[in-house]
């Protein structure tokens, strides 16, 4: 353990266990073949999943889970950061450091003492991380835009750089305008190729409408799978075990009266 992480350890008991664990299962002598067997790429995919996980707890307000998905995320940073504290490059208190320091630099009405100016947080928070890009050498709008994204997410963010120098509909009507002709142009597609091509334009454009209405995609998407699912569920539930072998018209049956239920509508439900 350097001595920086010693002296930021020696505040949190532990801390400093946690980051002495690490230390052990990387150690070359007598450590985890499998941590020693790891690298940043391997590892990025974990990382990925726990974060995931940490939103899934949240989702529940499952707070027990919270508590442990955050110490699973938590360790996935000491795992990196031990990583590159071995190849000589950073330590787990430089990775504190700097996003303490970028928190300060990007609240600078709270711990400078200068004016916002009558900004909301959003455009402080904006004009803050594009001068930082800036500062970075970055040449275009989209520079950034992390590319293991989720799609979904990563088209949001593409198209609110996109917007911050102008390129953006003034109103709703354009982007579903937009989705209706992306709709025609793929059922016109002739081939696989055409298909895709005319897909990734449909749900791009589908994004753009959504935050036309300003509502986020992830969110709206998150809420459609959880009606699905829900609504699905209750399905196999009024089948009583025998859902798959129904026809479709049996089965849109039921969605219907699903639907109904939901809406206080139960008088008919059994009849489905």
């Amino acid at each position: 353990m350097t001595e920086q992480n010693t002296a930021l350890a020696a505040s949190s008991p532990s801390l400093a266990r946690l980051l002495a664990i690490m230390a052990r299962l990387r150690d070359p002598h007598g450590g985890c073949e499998w941590d020693l067997a790891q690298d940043f790429a391997s590892i990025a995919p974990y990382t990925i999943e726990e974060a995931y996980e940490v939103a899934d707890a949240i989702e529940r307000n499952d707070l027990a889970a919270l508590r442990e998905e955050l110490g699973d995320l938590l360790l996935q940073v000491v795992f990196h950061s031990r990583m590159a504290e071995e190849a000589g490059h950073f330590a787990f208190d430089d990775v504190a450091a700097a996003i303490a320091d970028k928190m300060e630099d990007r609240h600078p009405h709270i711990f400078g003492g200068e004016d916002d100016h009558g900004q909301s947080r959003e455009e402080r928070w904006e004009n803050r991380k594009e001068a930082e890009r800036t500062a970075k050498g970055a040449q275009s709008a989209l520079d950034g835009v992390a590319l293991a994204l989720p799609a979904l997410m990563r088209a949001e963010k593409l198209q609110k750089r996109a917007a911050r120098v102008g390129f953006d509909w003034p109103d709703t009507a354009g982007p579903v305008a937009k989705v209706i002709e992306e709709l025609d142009e793929l059922a016109r597609a002739d081939d696989a190729a055409a298909r895709l091509d005319e897909a990734g334009d449909l749900l791009f454009a589908a994004v753009n409408a959504v935050r036309a209405y300003g509502i986020a995609p992830e969110d709206a998407l998150r809420h459609g799978n959880a009606k699905f699912e829900r609504r699905f569920r209750a399905m196999e539930a009024l089948a009583g075990g025998a859902f798959a072998s129904l026809d479709l018209a049996s089965q849109e049956a039921l969605w219907q009266a699903v639907k109904r239920s939901e809406r206080g509508e139960t008088a008919d439900i059994g009849k489905a």
